[in-house]
């Protein structure tokens, strides 16, 4: 084989290991995404713990509580209470309320996110309906409760001591099934439930 053909093979292989490791990279691209917002609460992803903080610190912070509903959700959704003050690293509790007024079952799912983005990394749910998928009959009403607490962290990190309110938002979405089903509908092949 010539030097140029052996050139050419080489070149032709680096470039095949560059587009299969683009590939591989593009589909581990979203869980380390993910990791990383959860590792660092960028882009005001939450923590997750099993148990309430040690430490409660005799600073107060506010919570306010924000709902909303994805285009196709036909959920009344909101907070109970608007509003809540606490301790840093004190265990809270807030409901959310959602009502189901159509005449079919629909399971909904929570994306959630808090705000000022920065102190993500310090909002910590214990317990939390948005850890899983929810499903309301026709005319249900439900209180859904979430159970967090602010890391007392928050009071050591230089870039949050101005932080006097943190805004917890969900938005419910319809899940994927409950919107395939509706297309279904829509087209005239109706989906047994």
């Amino acid at each position: 084989m010539s030097d140029t053909a052996q050139k050419s093979k080489r070149l032709a292989i680096g470039l095949a290991c560059v587009a299969v490791g683009m590939v591989g990279l593009s589909f581990a691209s979203v869980p380390l995404y993910d990791l990383f917002c959860r590792v660092t609460g960028y882009g005001g992803t939450t923590q997750r713990a099993e148990v309430a903080s040690s430490e409660i610190l005799d600073r107060q912070i506010t919570i306010d509580f924000d709902a909303n509903t994805g285009r196709n959700m036909p959920w009344k959704f909101k907070a109970v209470k608007r509003k809540i003050k606490l301790n840093i690293g004190e265990t809270g509790i807030a409901y959310y309320e959602a009502y189901n007024p159509s005449d079919r079952t629909i399971t909904g799912t929570a994306s959630f996110n808090v705000s000022p983005l920065k102190v993500g990394q310090y909002f910590t749910k214990i317990d939390c309906f948005c850890f899983t998928e929810q499903t309301l009959k026709p005319g249900e009403r439900v209180d859904m409760p979430v159970t967090f607490y602010v890391d007392p962290e928050i009071a050591r990190d230089v870039n949050t001591k101005e932080v006097e309110t943190i805004t917890l938002s969900y938005t419910f979405f319809v899940t994927d099934d409950e919107a395939e089903e509706k297309v279904s509908e829509v087209s005239g092949n109706i989906v047994a439930e």
